[in-house]
């Protein structure tokens, strides 16, 4: 180009050519990437310009959106958020030709990208029986869709918690969960006696899902009568509890046999069970939260002998604490992923929610176990607060209040609005499993 000033000298500026595009994260044809909110970075061998104006002329395939599209400072970087809902999905990005531009407004080639979200995991971790697959397909079919309504029974293994939810509601929940927390105090005769599996039984026989959970009493010391949850109240070490000859080992053993004779009582009764055992290990307060190598080798242990006695009506759910993955046992031993929550709003909760799905996001996430904080009076955000937030739990499970608790972990309030909402799941509304 020839420009000619007043002395009429002449000055030539140089051509400069077009971007070349040199690199795109990710890259076209990766899989697995994790549905919703996914960042694109397209960058060139030299700095680029781009109008945010124009977002409108980009593009995205299938039910996707663009939500921003931005060339931050001097930079080489096209930095664009598309919004794509759906897993086991391919979508194709696209940008026309110049819409990117270089120096001297010299136009970019037009760039095409292609990607995979990722897909739920759809096959159980064991061979189940007939009513445990049918429960199994029920709660893929109703993940993201839809969330179950849950509640944790007390101690005394019964529904009284699941009846107050139906007197406030008029509806009962569609889960109800229980503890084999006594399993030392357990006999025929006993004060608890959970041989009698009626109160379980009876649920599922009215149309309700069985879950349950393992709060895992070991003796505080050696022979010691006294027992506890608690890592800091017991000198049993889980690191020796794969030592034979040791107290740790012969109590997991013992254990282990005899809460498999009490689920073996539900498979003979065909009753599928949504299992939740060894709870927010990575916390580190329970006596299983030591460490995550032997955590993970307890959960295996479990999980092979299980299988070996012929419990196959139970799907497997691990409870994270979020940030978490040296202590997942691994895909092959999970089906369910859960997240127990407590005092949280509701954008905390959906937040939590994302957390989860971002790192095991091939698993169906659920929460767990909710509820109030006592210690600071903080209140869970309401269920249809958390709904209308994103978090898409499989189910909602709050726990259950102590005599006297001077704030209620989910009242009468809480379980009105989520009741009334039409994505959440009553036991009146689950199809038969039989």
């Amino acid at each position: 180009m020839r420009i000619l000033g007043s002395t009429e000298v002449e000055h030539e500026i140089a051509q400069v050519a077009s971007p070349t595009l040199v690199s795109t994260t990710p890259v076209t044809g990766t899989s697995g990437i994790q549905s919703g909110n996914v960042t694109i970075s397209l960058t060139y061998d030299k700095n680029v310009f781009f109008a945010s104006k124009n977002k409108d002329l980009l593009s995205i395939s299938n039910d996707g959106s663009i939500v921003s599209a931005d060339v931050i400072g001097s930079s080489p970087t096209l930095v664009v958020v598309v919004n794509c809902p759906s897993r086991n999905t391919t979508y194709t990005f696209s940008v026309p030709e110049g819409l990117v531009t270089g120096p001297n407004s010299m136009p970019a080639p037009a760039v095409e990208i292609s990607f995979t979200t990722q897909g739920l995991d759809n096959t159980p971790v064991n061979t189940l029986t007939a009513e445990a697959q049918r429960v199994y397909d029920f709660l893929q079919e109703t993940y993201e869709q839809k969330t179950i309504s849950g509640m944790m029974a007390n101690v005394a293994w019964n529904v009284e918690e699941s009846e107050q939810v139906y007197q406030w509601t008029g509806k009962y929940p569609a889960l109800n969960c229980f503890d084999y927390i006594h399993l030392q105090s357990s006999a025929e005769g006993s004060w608890i006696d959970y041989g009698d599996i009626t109160p379980v039984s009876q649920w599922w026989n009215n149309g309700g899902l069985v879950a349950a959970m393992w709060h895992w009493n070991v003796p505080t010391s050696n022979g010691s009568g006294n027992l506890t949850t608690y890592k800091d109240q017991t000198s049993f070490d889980i690191d020796n509890a794969f030592t034979e000859g040791t107290w740790e080992y012969q109590t997991v053993n013992a254990d282990l046999e005899k809460i498999a004779g009490y689920l073996k009582l539900l498979k003979d009764a065909n009753i599928p069970v949504i299992w939740r055992p060894l709870h927010e290990a990575a916390g580190g307060w329970f006596w299983w939260g030591k460490n995550a190598d032997s955590f993970k080798r307890l959960w295996i242990q479990m999980f092979d002998y299980f299988k070996a006695q012929g419990l196959d009506n139970l799907i497997w759910v691990w409870t994270t604490e979020t940030g978490d993955a040296d202590w997942y046992p691994g895909d092959e031993y999970v089906d369910i992923v859960g997240r127990d929550l407590y005092g949280n709003d509701a954008a905390d909760c959906a937040s939590q929610y994302q957390t989860v799905v971002s790192e095991y996001g091939s698993k169906m996430v659920a929460l767990s176990e909710c509820g109030a904080y006592i210690d600071t009076n903080s209140k869970l955000g309401l269920l249809s607060e958390q709904w209308n937030a994103g978090a898409r739990w499989l189910w909602f499970m709050p726990w259950y209040d102590n005599d006297g608790a001077a704030l209620s972990h989910a009242d009468k309030e809480w379980w009105q609005d989520a009741m009334s909402q039409s994505y959440v799941i009553t036991r009146d509304q689950l199809p038969s499993f039989k």
